[in-house]
This record gives C-alpha cells, structure tokens and sequence, in this order.
C-alpha cells in the first residue's frame, strides 16, 4: 500500500492541469460508479490524474492505481480496496483495469460492500469492458473517450480556445463561423500535420517517436487484447494483422468475403468475427447502407481504419488523400452523428443528410438531385452555401 501511495503522489506532482480536454466536463464526477473507456493513448490517464489534482489532496481519502502494476499480480484488487477505505478511503480511482483478471466482479463487490466510497475506472481495452458489463451495467455509469478532435489539436498546438459547434451548426452557420475562426489562426497549416500525427495526445511527447509509439499500441492490441477477448490461437493473430493491413491496402475497401478468406487462409465465418474484433476495438470502422444493421450476417458496404493516423502509420505508402479525407470525415463526424455509407454519394448522415468528400474542384455533378446535399471540400479555407471545408468537421467536439 505504502509503495502504491508514494507513486501516486509522483504522478499527482507531475501532473499538469493547465490545458483539460473539454471531454473533462462531459463527465457527471458526482457519480458513485464511473467508467471511461476508449483507445490505447487516448489520454485516460492524463484526465484521471487531471481530475484527482483539481479536486484532492494526495492524502489518506484519495488513491490512484494502476492494475497493470505487479502488486496485483498477487493481491486482490478487493483486499486493496478494503484495506484503503478501513484507513479512511473514501475516493478510488482505477486505472488500466482490463489487465486485472476479475476486475468486474470485484469493482461491483466493493461497490456494493461499502457504500460511502466513490469509484472511478479506466480500460484501454474496449473489448475487455464490454465483456465485464453484465457485472457493472446497473451500477456503473460509462463514458467513451475519443482521441483529439482538429479542433483540440490547435488548442494544444496555439493556445488558443475555440469553442465546438454542433453539425447542424455547420451545416447552416459554415461561413460565418469560418470567418471567425480565420481572424486567428490559418487551419489549414496545421491540418495536414493532425492529420499525421495528431489524433493521439502522447504526441506532445514526440513526433519523432510518435507512430513507433503507436504501433506498439496497435501490437498490444492484437497481440494481447482481442486474443484474450476470445481466445484467438496464437497462430491465427498474424492473420489478424494481415487482414488489418488489407484494410490499410485500399481504403474505402469494398469487402468481397471470399476473396479475402482464399487470400488469409481464414473460413468466411472466423473472417466475419475478426472484422467484428476490429471494430469493436477501434482500429476499423464497418459502414453500412442504413437500412442493413450492424450484425455479424450483415456485410459492411466499405471498411475504414478508425483515424487518419493509422492510415499513415499502415500504409505502405503514403495513403491517397482521398482515402485521409474520408477516414477524416467518417472519424470526427461519427463522434457525435450516425454515419452510413450511401447508394448515391459517399456518406449519409443521420439518414438524412448526403456528402460528397473531395479536392478544392469537387462538383456537386454525384449529388445534384439530391435535397440536403453537401460536398465537403479540402485545400480550402471558406465555403459558400453547400459547400463546407473539410477541416471544420474537426470542431464538432
């Protein structure tokens, strides 16, 4: 326990609280049982620590863990926890739970057993959570963290604040809020660079080492995360890697089943449940036509990495812009709206608005009887009517 505190403290010390995610307050922190969930990288971490130093002192009601850390290899999370809160606990943060065995279960227990401490958790592993929620599910309020939005980028990048605007607020207001935005910064500067390397925050650290950094990240998870979720032999996690990297081949890849079973050497059923790995673990996104759910029997229509980053850290060559523009789009809209893929443009939002992503010369040719159209233009900085710039679509959140 002793040794536990006094790396809480180290990380309560150097923790800096000047720049908070809006995500922060998104976040009812009166709850008893709290639950943030998301990518590797995303920041959990860094919010949690941000949180516990705005609002405690690093004394016996308050400790932060990390259940990646060896004490728990040969000491249950409860005895931990009991222990803490007969000293005076009252406020327990958990990090990395899914790398603790029984760590639903036991986050319940002591839920349950003592019902003055307050309990907030992490997990990297989405898969993981998913599978521990029958045991927190009525007592556990969750929350799901995304990387950073262009928007947060620039905050980061300038120190400038811009507030976020809802979609339909774009879609109606586009220009006006643009001419805003332009009287302080350039966006389209720091664009392509978020694009790259901004998603994850740990890019602060270094961009040298960022996309080493990231597919370390990308390795725990198909290397240790989804083979724990469902037992995947160890021979099958190469084909995993090889079907990621098809994807990574031909975004917006158009699936044919068959094809991609002969060339991975993996039945069409087990294909299917990978690609359902994948999505569930945030490296893919499966677009449907709107009308066809998301079930396992359901052919995706196209299949996207998550973010534009994965994109440059996969692609054996730089990835087509057009490729980088839709994963853009798919990846800050899909955050706050229902994005499908469309018959007749590239996407539908809602099952309702349609959008054609491209270059400054895009026409409106693909969508030109269509009502609530929209042609979502790179490489510039202002729209005019149905016309909106690709970069703002970052500052939904």
């Amino acid at each position: 326990m002793d040794k536990l505190r006094q790396r809480f403290i180290e990380k309560y010390n150097n923790t800096n609280v000047e720049t908070i995610r809006d995500f922060y307050n998104q976040i009812d922190w009166n709850d008893r049982l709290i639950g943030i969930k998301g990518q590797r990288g995303v920041g959990k971490t860094t919010l949690l620590l941000q949180y516990i130093k705005k609002n405690f002192e690093p004394d016996n009601s308050t400790i932060y863990v990390s259940l990646d850390n060896i004490f728990f290899q040969s000491n249950s999370l409860y005895d931990f926890a009991e222990e803490f809160i007969l000293k005076g606990g009252k406020y327990l943060f958990l990090d990395e739970v899914h790398r603790y065995k029984n760590w639903g279960v036991e986050i319940k227990n002591i839920y349950d057993d003592f019902p003055d401490v307050k309990i907030v958790f992490t997990g990297s592993s989405i898969l993981q959570l998913k599978k521990a929620k029958a045991d927190i599910s009525r007592r556990a309020v969750m929350y799901e963290m995304p990387g950073l939005s262009f928007r947060e980028y620039i905050i980061f990048e300038t120190g400038l604040i811009f507030k976020s605007f809802s979609f339909p607020e774009i879609l109606k207001n586009h220009t006006t809020i643009v001419r805003e935005i332009i009287k302080n910064i350039r966006p389209l500067a720091l664009f392509e660079e978020y694009l790259n390397f901004g998603y994850y925050p740990f890019y602060l650290e270094s961009r040298n080492t960022y996309h080493t950094r990231l597919t370390e990240a990308l390795n725990m998870v198909l290397e240790v995360d989804i083979p724990q979720f469902e037992s995947i032999q160890i021979s099958h996690i190469n084909k995993l890697k090889q079907l990621l990297y098809i994807v990574a081949e031909s975004v917006p890849f158009k699936p044919n089943m068959k094809k991609i079973a002969e060339r991975t050497g993996i039945s069409i059923n087990t294909l299917k449940n990978y690609l359902q790995y994948l999505w569930e673990a945030q490296l893919i996104d499966l677009l449907k036509i709107p009308d066809k759910g998301m079930s396992l029997l359901a052919k995706p229509e196209k299949i996207y990495l998550n973010n534009p980053n994965l994109l440059f850290n996969l692609a054996i060559d730089n990835p087509s812009k057009g490729s980088v523009r839709e994963t853009f789009f798919i990846n800050q809209v899909g955050i706050t709206e229902t994005v499908n893929s469309s018959k007749v443009a590239d996407f539908i939002v809602n099952s309702r608005y349609s959008f054609e992503i491209g270059g400054k010369n895009k026409t409106r040719k693909q969508i030109k009887d269509l009502t609530e159209a929209f042609v979502v233009k790179d490489d510039i900085e202002i729209g005019f009517e149905n016309e909106i710039p690709l970069w703002l679509f970052g500052f939904l959140f």
